[in-house]
């Protein structure tokens, strides 16, 4: 699911009338294809069984050129509120619905999106800017992730454990919670969306979704396809509901008591601020903030893994993943070999328009990303970095800076255990196991961490209570790229939420223990007389 990413609250590019109809992307022959999602120069930013929104309007840019594409009218504190009363009373529909059937459902809009991936995930190179088969891959994985829901709604539930007492039974009951709410950051516009809302629907809930504002067409985009499914199944569209909007929109979502989980990916300091306005009125929350991520090679690793999984997790989404490999650990008898080999690799990304299928590397998503490099690069400098390759903006139009490596800081540099949203990586020296497994579980996120070893044992000890303390704790493979069956998430300030796979259906559900007498007497619990 951030650190120094922007959380979906923040970031707005606004004003009414700032792009001419006559400039914007939308309205050229060459961007013809978004009319295929349904996208005109402006478009309405509320769903909730029907299109509005009365807020301000948006206009979001392409990060490879920053032209305008187009414009959304966000929601008002009115109209979410509007949205609010929908999905509560579409709550009631959807939850008599029969999980098998809700799954039925969400697997209709899996077909949907499958559909339109291309056409999507070329809007989410567009907005966004990754590469166009990181944006595909994005909607696969919305996708996949309704492959899976469907199969888990013929199995939630809870088990029928044995009663002390005769003649009685004693089960867990577990039943939806409500009102789901989403709030996703702009790096993964499409998936983490998909993660939370394919889940929630099959237990049950009604979902209300706030995208980051500079992602909002892709958000409209997608809440389009889903509605049509929807309407074709005759069920209220507000099951999915959509509010385009900024921090007061956000901010009333946590302090909502109608919301009864609150999903929130996006940076550690906007999610601590979201946690305690969701904790005050003793709700639930589910973060997924920030990873200062590491991977370790000792010297036994095989260097054909190595490169290739060090330079796709520092490089890949322009270094814009939760999960990026910031910090690279190397042994100090293969440091200067492994350096030498990645630089080399560095040097031969190509870099170029994310929609251009030969592209492996793109944009940063706004002009306050390059700032915040350049910022990071300097200070890094002064802490006594080197800088082996990169380390500058690019001299093309758009938000493009050089994929960076620094060398020679010291493992516990300020800014080296601060985690920028960006594509630079700090590789460091170290000589003891003990010691590094130290070094990765200094840092205040807990989210993704990997070693490149041989060594049976020290793989064991990793994965074991005196290794990595992240969420994901992967061998010889890269800190990203996760699947969606296993549960995804991490621990300290990432937040501790888990979404996706594994058993993170409970999140989205309130569980009963039941028990139930049937027999014509009434035996206490521990023995106990009471009579």
């Amino acid at each position: 699911m951030l650190g120094m990413r922007v959380a979906a609250a923040t970031l707005l590019r606004c004003g009414a009338g700032a792009a001419a109809m006559s400039t914007l992307l939308v309205s050229q022959p060459r961007y013809a294809w978004l009319r295929e999602l349904g996208l005109q120069e402006e478009n309405p930013g509320v769903y909730n069984g029907r299109w509005g929104g009365g807020g301000q309007v948006v206009t979001t840019f392409c990060p490879a050129n920053n032209q305008p594409i187009a414009s959304v009218r966000q929601a008002n504190l009115e109209d979410y509120e509007e949205t609010v009363k929908a999905a509560k009373e579409a709550w009631k529909v959807w939850a008599d619905i029969p999980a098998p059937k809700r799954g039925e459902i969400v697997r209709q809009i899996g077909d949907a999106l499958r559909q339109k991936i291309k056409v999507l995930g070329s809007l989410v190179s567009l907005e966004m800017g990754k590469i166009f088969v990181e944006g595909v891959g994005e909607v696969q994985e919305y996708v996949d992730v309704c492959d899976y829901a469907l199969g888990l709604s013929r199995m939630i539930g809870g088990p029928v454990l044995p009663s002390e007492r005769p003649g009685h039974a004693l089960i867990e009951q577990w039943n939806p919670l409500g009102l789901v709410g989403i709030i996703t950051a702009f790096n993964f516009p499409v998936a983490v969306y998909g993660w939370n809302s394919a889940i929630a629907m099959i237990c049950g809930n009604a979902c209300i979704w706030k995208g980051a504002p500079t992602t909002s067409l892709i958000s409209v985009a997608v809440t389009k396809i889903i509605a049509r499914v929807l309407e074709d199944n005759k069920v209220p569209g507000a099951i999915c509901s959509l509010v385009c909007g900024g921090a007061d929109i956000g901010t009333a979502m946590a302090r909502d008591e109608r919301i009864d989980l609150l999903s929130f990916t996006g940076s550690t300091k906007v999610g601590k601020q979201v946690a305690l306005m969701v904790q005050e009125r003793f709700g639930r929350s589910l973060l997924e903030l920030g990873g200062n991520n590491a991977i370790i090679v000792f010297e036994d690793a095989d260097l054909n893994l190595v490169i290739p999984s060090a330079l796709f997790a520092a490089v890949g989404t322009a270094g814009q993943r939760c999960t990026t490999v910031r910090r690279l650990f190397l042994h100090e008898s293969i440091h200067d070999e492994v350096v030498a080999k990645l630089a080399k690799a560095y040097a031969q990304v190509r870099i170029g328009d994310p929609w251009d299928s030969d592209t492996l590397y793109g944009p940063l998503h706004t002009k306050e990303a390059v700032k915040m490099f350049l910022d990071t690069v300097e200070q890094a400098k002064q802490q006594g970095g080197s800088v082996v390759c990169g380390g500058k903006v690019i001299n093309r139009p758009g938000n493009y800076v050089e994929p960076t490596i620094v060398t020679g800081l010291p493992h516990d540099a300020p800014i080296v255990h601060t985690e920028t949203f960006a594509p630079i990586l700090y590789v460091l020296k170290f000589k003891e196991q003990e010691e590094v497994f130290a070094w990765n579980n200094e840092v205040k996120q807990g989210l993704s961490s990997s070693i490149f070893t041989k060594d049976l044992g020290r793989i064991f000890c990793w994965l074991g209570p005196k290794g990595s303390d992240c969420g994901i704790v992967n061998v010889n493979i890269p800190t990203s790229g996760a699947e969606i069956g296993g549960a995804f998430g991490g621990e300290k300030h990432t937040g501790g939420g888990r979404e996706s796979g594994s058993d993170s259906w409970k999140l989205y559900m309130r569980r009963s223990t039941c028990t139930i007498n049937y027999s014509k007497d009434l035996p206490l619990a521990q023995g106990i007389k009471f009579q």
